[in-house]
């Protein structure tokens, strides 16, 4: 007999009566855990229930009862599994392997022929986060066990290379680039971030006619002409432009893909510049234009002298960050030709050479309403150079770590004339010494809010804080503003 013939077909059969029997069941006995809920639905899938089913004349207490469930109401189930067990999920059916697919939204491909295959965005249909980088380089033709990474880009390497332009030779070559980004494009209309090394302009065109709604774009070994495609992404809030990188690759963004930015993205909310080239033309192009920036950052800048004067252009920047440059600005003009951020809060220097005198006293003098300044693992920061900082006029918070030339009469000096000083943290700055504290710095320190001090190992003034109350008392004596 065919298993046709032995399928009940009354509407009061045993198949029918069970199936409306276990979603009421479910429902009328809400004790039931979800944990009970969960191993029946995977009992029901495994292979060991489904042979049990056919060797016990279709006992249809196994069969699968997750097939009444729409994939909607499944999927919220399965989500409140462990994430321990959720990669298990896309094994147990073809069903459930679609279905994990939908809740994946981040990714970073290793293998372009996925891409270009169109597998990704069929596997993956509710994409939202996509980095591409890895996939555009060819792996090594030997297996490495040698691992080279650089922020968000990462490659093996052989042990016996001595080629430092290895980047630059193994890149997948713009055309084939384009390719994956016009099969990405017609696959995820819901991407909102994207990461991608030499691209050019017709493929960004091509990927915005079909993800107009993308909000944050980083562009590796990006030029001019590249940046003429950006302005097809008219939602784009955070652009990372990488341009130059020692020992990796080279590439040049000057004025012109500078002012070409700015007239394109007048939306930008937050932009980082790494290794760009440009002068003060280029970046004042970008303060007029960019009305609503919220965050810059300046990172291992190529720039020519008289940049920072520049920065008086940005009318609503709240934070600027200067991370890892070797000079500031030697020659950035007069101090009377320097204007100011009006609201700027807060400045952060990481990495960076600040030796230059004449640059340090131009930033602090365009930064001068910044009310929270972090300095951190920079090296030339001496007593002299600290002290330009006494520019500051609305200062609440210091942070400096790494500071291992600046001493305690230097940093005295300067938070004496801040009077609006709440909070205070000094780490890793071994010329600065509890011994060299004066009864003036000592006052201040019982006034403030916050105090973190652990300048170098031989510290106990930490300890002594705990049981004085030093550093609780500043809600005392400042109103709330």
């Amino acid at each position: 007999m065919s298993f046709r013939e032995k399928m009940p077909t009354s509407p009061k059969s045993p198949l029918r009566k069970r199936r409306s029997s276990w979603t009421g069941s479910w429902l009328n006995h809400p004790t039931t855990s979800f944990k009970q809920v969960v191993s029946a639905v995977i009992q029901a899938q495994s292979p060991r229930s489904r042979s049990k089913s056919l060797s016990s004349d279709f006992d249809f207490t196994d069969i699968d009862r997750t097939l009444s469930l729409p994939d909607s109401l499944l999927l919220k189930i399965l989500q409140k599994l462990p994430d321990s067990q959720k990669n298990d999920l896309s094994l147990v059916c073809k069903r459930w392997l679609k279905i994990q697919g939908r809740r994946l939204r981040s990714v970073k491909l290793f293998d372009w022929d996925f891409l270009l295959s169109g597998k990704l965005v069929s596997r993956f249909p509710k994409l939202t986060n996509v980095d591409l980088t890895s996939a555009c380089l060819n792996p090594p033709r030997k297996n490495s066990g040698i691992l080279l990474c650089h922020k968000s880009i990462s490659f093996h390497i052989s042990s016996d290379s001595s080629n430092w332009d290895f980047v630059e030779e193994n890149l997948l070559n713009s055309e084939m680039v384009d390719r994956g980004l016009r099969v990405l494009g017609r696959g995820s209309c819901d991407l909102l971030k994207l990461v991608l090394i030499n691209a050019t302009e017709l493929g960004l065109l091509c990927l915005a006619e079909d993800c107009s709604d993308l909000q944050e774009l980083e562009l590796h070994k990006c030029n001019d002409n590249l940046l003429r495609g950006i302005a097809a992404f008219e939602n784009l809030r955070a652009l990372r432009l990488v341009a130059s990188v020692d020992g990796l690759y080279n590439s040049s963004v000057s004025d012109i893909g500078l002012t070409i930015l700015a007239q394109g993205c007048k939306r930008l909310v937050k932009l980082e510049l790494s290794g760009c080239e440009g002068s003060f033309d280029g970046v004042k192009a970008i303060g007029q234009c960019c009305e609503v920036l919220d965050e810059l950052t300046i990172c291992d800048h190529r720039m020519d002298n008289g940049w920072i004067p520049a920065l008086s252009y940005f009318e609503n920047l709240k934070t600027l960050r200067v991370s890892s440059c070797k000079k500031m600005d030697p020659s950035p003009g007069p101090d009377k030709l320097l204007g100011s951020c009006p609201a700027l809060e807060s400045l952060l220097l990481e990495r960076c050479c600040l030796n230059d005198k004449d640059g340090m006293r131009a930033l602090f003098k365009v930064c001068d309403g910044a009310r929270k300044i972090h300095i951190q693992d920079c090296w030339g920061l001496d007593d002299d150079s600290f002290s330009l900082a006494k520019a500051f006029r609305r200062v609440r918070f210091l942070s400096l770590e790494g500071c291992s030339v600046l001493t305690t009469s230097g940093l005295e000096s300067v938070i004496l004339h801040w009077e609006e000083l709440e909070s205070m943290r000094v780490v890793s700055c071994k010329n600065i010494k509890d011994s060299e504290i004066s009864p003036a710095l000592s006052s201040l320190f019982s006034l403030l809010k916050e105090l973190t001090w652990r300048p170098d190992t031989r510290s106990h003034l930490s300890s002594r804080l705990e049981g004085a109350g030093i550093g609780k008392r500043g809600s005392k004596f400042f109103k709330k503003r």
